[in-house]
């Protein structure tokens, strides 16, 4: 055979380079590649409405007061709708489901385009279309999610997570700085009408997904009685109140994003109003997440998923205890990345874990409390962190709370040691622990 045409040997680091990349297996998957897509879309387009939405309520209030008042009433129909929209895609075809929220949302998204064209100023105009969408999202999130154990074989659910998730952070990071290039350019509105085409080019790929109706047969309405009925399966699920606890622990105690801009100024050099040191800490930690999804090609092959979610939360913990620590900027970036890339493999992990460990009669109303934990959590975070930074100095309250975040997970995971025995089993159907 002619050198030229023997087969090119890769040297061992080459090898484990291409080990640590991205499994992109479950994208061979037709059904899973059409929702991941549809995914990649909207998690940039729904970043433009989210940058839109704060902006203008400034512009037309000239108060932060209002600001912060939209995201209460964003949280309360997101909570609200995501528990019952969970009940929902365990009672009727997610694949419908699917089309219905995002033809909401896009529909929504088309209002608000409409009252930015029209110069209506209305602050009211804007809470109320801001919850509506909320609400929709609330409904889409869970199904979204809960579908994909029906696309992807268990082995790759990890694999399939870490896409998914990689593509969400992606979108927080290239979203707000394509709003930022774009509102000079074309306008405010036009934020709107692009997250509105989005929202419609994704309707596409959905409508090509293959039915998803109960496996039971039965479809029926749900009713706050299935909503209790989750929590009272929850009630007994404690391998998924552990990976749910867990999340908590992470976000409440140690997710200081409260403090970026106290600390950007004070420490870091930041002039009044925000400059450059602000845009690094908001930056930091979904860049490093984004950076341990691109760097997952491992997580198909691990099978200690509970283990994987301690040590990642402990690791979260650890970073931001650092970055409370951190004296130059580069260092404190760095500590917040690592953070990041910890949160993206806990994330990962303990979504398999929920995919897995509930029944498919279950899933959506467990996705629905899951979309609760991740969003609540943060949010109960920044009063926690602004509260106790404002009484005892941002710095410590980071640490304290990062080093809190170990000591929790660690407590939690002697208390349920079956949460760090589980491991994904060998046959392809089914969980077990490890005994």
């Amino acid at each position: 055979m002619p050198e030229e045409q023997l087969p090119r040997r890769r040297s061992p680091f080459s090898r484990r380079v291409r080990g640590l990349a991205m499994d992109t297996a479950p994208l061979q998957i037709a059904s899973f590649r059409r929702l991941w897509t549809s995914t990649v879309v909207t998690s940039v387009g729904s970043q433009l409405t989210a940058v839109a939405v704060p902006l203008q309520i400034y512009d037309d209030t000239h108060s932060s007061v209002w600001v912060g008042v939209s995201g209460v009433v964003a949280l309360v129909p997101l909570v609200v709708f995501a528990l019952w929209g969970g009940a929902i895609a365990d009672m009727m075809d997610r694949r419908k489901l699917l089309l219905i929220s995002n033809c909401g949302i896009a529909a929504t998204s088309l209002l608000f385009w409409a009252q930015a064209a029209a110069g209506l100023h209305s602050v009211w105009v804007l809470m109320v279309l801001l919850g509506l969408q909320q609400g929709l999202f609330g409904i889409n999130s869970p199904t979204r999610t809960a579908s994909v154990a029906r696309l992807v074989p268990p082995e790759q659910l990890p694999s399939a997570t870490a896409l998914i998730s990689t593509v969400t952070q992606l979108g927080q990071i290239v979203g707000p700085m394509l709003a930022g290039v774009l509102v000079p350019v074309v306008g405010l509105s036009s934020l709107y009408l692009c997250d509105t085409i989005a929202l419609c080019a994704t309707l596409w790929a959905v409508w090509q997904l293959p039915p998803l109706p109960p496996l039971g047969g039965v479809v029926r309405r749900a009713g706050l009685r299935d909503v209790v009925e989750g929590f009272r399966y929850l009630s007994t699920q404690r391998l998924l109140l552990v990976s749910f606890l867990a999340d908590v622990i992470a976000m409440v105690f140690g997710m200081p994003r409260a403090l970026f801009p106290q600390m950007a100024q004070v420490d870091f050099g930041d002039p009044p109003g925000g400059g450059y040191a602000l845009g690094v800490l908001y930056a930091a930690i979904p860049a490093g997440a984004l950076l341990g999804g691109l760097l997952s090609g491992t997580f198909a092959r691990v099978r200690r998923h509970g283990a994987m979610v301690v040590g990642a939360v402990c690791a979260w913990g650890l970073a931001v205890a650092v970055f409370g620590l951190s004296g130059p900027l580069w260092l404190a970036a760095v500590a917040l990345a690592v953070a990041g890339a910890a949160d993206m493999v806990s994330m990962v992990f303990r979504g398999s874990i929920l995919q897995l460990a509930a029944t498919d009669e279950m899933r959506g109303r467990m996705q629905g409390v899951f979309t609760v934990v991740v969003a609540g959590g943060p949010r109960l975070a920044d009063a926690l962190h602004g509260v106790t930074g404002s009484s005892i100095g941002p710095r410590a309250t980071v640490t304290g709370g990062g080093l809190l975040v170990v000591l929790a997970m660690l407590a939690m995971a002697l208390a349920v040691p079956a949460f760090w025995r589980y491991r994904l089993a060998t046959t392809p159907t089914e969980q077990t622990l490890e005994k």
